[in-house]
């Protein structure tokens, strides 16, 4: 029998592979062999998509096998994540995100929040064409630590600044993100943002860097 290392591999390694139904069943496995919940989600799942979000800042891996690795650690997820709420297993930190009002893309939008969750992180996902006054609403409802917005359309954009300004109107503490193709650094910081993220693996280090994870 393979020992708790190796089983743990197997794990990330399908994670890489893109096997969305191995990973849940080898999950599935460690989770009725007694495995500590959190060595299952550090070792392997959050693991494997750091792995995940070097390899596409290196160039080796981009948005579909990226969106493939996600959805294979979604599987696992799924069967930790009921698991984890009922435990003492702390998150990484809790993240709201949507994409802003009058834009309805959300393929980057899934992409970030697969890869918080793959971090170890809590997401509640708004969806798409989210009016100010929803995030606001997110807002005092789940008391996040981080809100991130996209947009797609430079014509959606304008829509970034509001959502700010109603969330510092509203009193909100946390921090925020912004992204999306057309979003620059430039923008980020003149609409009042806390950081910009071009991409999801990046939003996974800056969120780590915000709430002062190592």
């Amino acid at each position: 029998m393979l020992d708790l290392d190796d089983r743990l591999d197997r794990i990330y390694e399908n994670i890489l592979d893109y096997e969305a139904k191995q990973v849940a069943e080898l999950v599935k496995s460690e989770v009725e062999a007694g495995t500590d919940l959190k060595i299952i989600l550090d070792d392997a799942l959050i693991a494997a998509m750091d792995e995940v979000g070097d390899l596409f800042a290196e160039g080796e891996l981009f948005v579909p096998e990226m969106l493939m690795a996600a959805n294979a650690m979604k599987a696992g997820m799924e069967i930790l994540r009921p698991l984890l709420s009922e435990s003492d297993v702390p998150s990484a930190g809790k993240v709201v995100i949507g994409t802003v009002h009058r834009d309805i893309h959300d393929i980057g939008k899934n992409l970030v929040g697969m890869m918080l969750e793959g971090g170890g992180f809590e997401v509640i996902d708004l969806g798409v064409n989210v009016a100010p006054a929803e995030f606001v609403e997110a807002a005092a409802k789940h008391s996040p630590d981080i809100i991130g917005m996209s947009a797609l359309l430079t014509t959606t954009m304008p829509n970034m600044p509001k959502t700010i300004d109603a969330l510092h109107k509203a009193d909100f503490k946390g921090k925020i993100i912004v992204g999306g193709a057309p979003v620059t650094l430039e923008f980020a910081e003149t609409i009042g943002s806390d950081s910009y993220a071009p991409d999801a693996s990046v939003a996974v280090s800056l969120a780590r860097e915000m709430l002062g994870i190592d």
